[in-house]
């Protein structure tokens, strides 16, 4: 995948099932996915997770979610900007059911993995909320499945809200080598929601290497960014439309964790 595929406009990827449908081979990485299902009021959808976990992230509208003789009640939410989300996790080998009596959209984080974890309901107020960055960085991110706030084998997804006019995922930064204590491989997909009509926003992906990915993306709501590897960010919200992007990660590392490097041109003032 060259770096002009990176950027990966709404309905380019969307299918009779999903809205988006990113994989390893659309991606052309080995761990990271990204689904989102719309459904149509008193709408279901079933689907086999393979050799991946997935956590069931509602976006808009609430569910139900069947695994075996496991059934969540996903309250969701009116709006990825109104508030953080109940989920539910799924493992590897299982076959789900998500059902919606009156209709939303679910985002579908996955994760290729080794092992077979337990189904669980993560409880809305149970999600860390961290207060990042400050003045036109500041920023809301939503830890609902970081590696130290929710047990995966591989998978992590965390939600940041960026206020209108501002710049998150600033100062750049990357995790594409593996370097033990220092830095994680992961593999990220940013998925993006704009409030407000015609909203839009940016996505910078700077190379970390000869011929690494190089992206200046506009970005709007249902569009997706591919970081294979890379400095990433910052990520600016149109003034009068705040941001929302969901990052889905994971990578070849044994242990499961997010360790960053940041770009030492970009940091003065910043850490």
């Amino acid at each position: 995948m060259t770096s002009t595929d990176l950027h990966l406009p709404r309905g380019v990827t969307a299918n009779a099932q999903y809205a988006v449908d990113i994989d390893p081979k659309l991606a052309g990485w080995t761990h990271s996915s990204l689904r989102v299902v719309e459904l149509a009021p008193g709408g279901s959808h079933t689907f086999t997770t393979g050799d991946s976990e997935w956590i069931v992230l509602p976006l808009e509208g609430g569910c139900t979610v069947q695994i075996a003789e496991n059934e969540f009640q996903l309250l969701g939410r009116e709006s990825v900007f109104a508030d953080v989300s109940d989920f539910a996790y799924v493992p590897r080998g299982a076959r789900v059911q998500i059902a919606s009596g009156a209709g939303g959209r679910f985002a579908l984080a996955g994760a290729k993995c080794e092992r077979r974890l337990p189904a669980r309901y993560g409880p809305a107020p149970e999600v860390p909320v961290e207060e990042r960055g400050s003045g036109n960085c500041a920023r809301r991110v939503r830890n609902f499945a970081s590696a130290d706030s929710f047990d995966c084998d591989k998978l992590i997804a965390v939600e940041v809200i960026t206020p209108g006019g501002n710049w998150s995922s600033y100062p750049p930064h990357k995790h594409d080598e593996r370097r033990p204590g220092e830095e994680s491989e992961l593999e990220e997909i940013y998925y993006f929601e704009i409030d407000g009509p015609n909203g839009l926003g940016y996505q910078r992906v700077l190379p970390s290497r000869e011929g690494g990915s190089d992206v200046l993306a506009e970005v709007r709501s249902g569009d997706a960014v591919l970081v294979p590897d890379g400095w990433h960010g910052p990520s600016i919200a149109q003034p009068g439309h705040d941001m929302y992007y969901l990052n889905v990660m994971a990578g070849p590392g044994e242990t499961r964790e997010w360790r960053i490097c940041f770009h030492p041109d970009h940091t003065e003032g910043y850490r």
